[in-house]
């Protein structure tokens, strides 16, 4: 009943992690908007920003080996490999969306110091979707923290019996 319960609750976590970096993923390659400022046309989309570029890649990466290790979790001799490449995404994520929000907030706030302006005001429909995705790859990442958490409590619990 034990393993069963284990088994329900990762699969659970993974499902939430991988439904997450997919919508991630496609609400921010999907996020692009035109504008008209003094009559200049410009167009804001993802592919614009080298930082958002990382982002959808990590996000992409994640939602692979998310669909790969959901076939590949019933087998007990990778779940030492498992964990640590769980750890591995949390980090690429972690990373990946701390750049991203960067990004954003500059976009959002503009930078006083260094004379950017704000666009978040030309392009609010843009700025909607980098933010609907920033926070579905927030949830990817905690997602994958409870996960790591639950594995190391799984993999040490026999250890350290108390």
């Amino acid at each position: 009943m034990a393993k069963t319960k284990r088994i329900i609750i990762t699969i659970l976590l993974r499902l939430l992690a991988l439904g997450a970096t997919l919508s991630a993923t496609v609400v921010m390659v999907t996020s692009h908007e035109s504008a008209k400022v003094m009559n200049i046309k410009f167009s804001a989309k993802y592919s614009n920003s080298p930082t958002f570029k990382f982002y959808v890649t990590a996000e992409a990466i994640a939602t692979g080996y998310g669909l790969i290790v959901l076939f590949l979790s019933s087998r007990r001799s990778v779940d030492r490999l498992i964990v640590i490449l769980d750890v591995v995404i949390a980090l690429i994520l972690t990373s990946s969306i701390s750049a991203a929000l960067a990004v954003a907030q500059i976009g959002k706030k503009g930078d006083s110091h260094a004379g950017w302006l704000p666009v978040c005001n030309q392009v609010p429909k843009f700025c909607d979707h980098v933010t609907g995705a920033l926070i579905a790859g927030f949830v990817a990442a905690i997602a994958y923290l409870v996960l790591n958490l639950y594995s190391l409590h799984v993999f040490l619990t026999p250890l350290f019996p108390v």
